[in-house]
């Protein structure tokens, strides 16, 4: 399973980003982003640039599982699904709606 770290982009130099742990990201993917963007990244490349609401929302939930491996209660990491119907992605949406049962 990969998991995706949001890290805000401190400077870039070219297409490698510098992070606020003082990481360097690989850029190549994304494309050039300004100092201050907020970027999602799997094993050291940024894969896609993401807000500042995006980044709490997912450190908050990998925080939650962090604690739920730990014994712990994940508490409010995942209160932004509590209360919402399961969404299907919008092709599967559209088969569902088609009455498509199989695939």
């Amino acid at each position: 399973m990969c998991v995706g770290i949001p890290v805000q982009i401190l400077s870039v130099d070219g297409i490698a980003g510098t992070t606020a742990y003082g990481e360097m990201v690989d850029l190549s993917l994304t494309g050039p982003v300004a100092p201050g963007t907020w970027v999602l990244t799997h094993l050291g490349s940024a894969r896609e640039v993401i807000s500042a609401e995006e980044a709490r929302l997912i450190s908050a939930a990998l925080d939650g599982l962090k604690a739920v491996m730990g014994g712990g209660d994940a508490g409010a990491a995942f209160a932004d699904l509590d209360n919402r119907t399961p969404q299907l992605p919008p092709h599967l949406e559209a088969a569902r709606a088609a009455g498509k049962t199989e695939a």
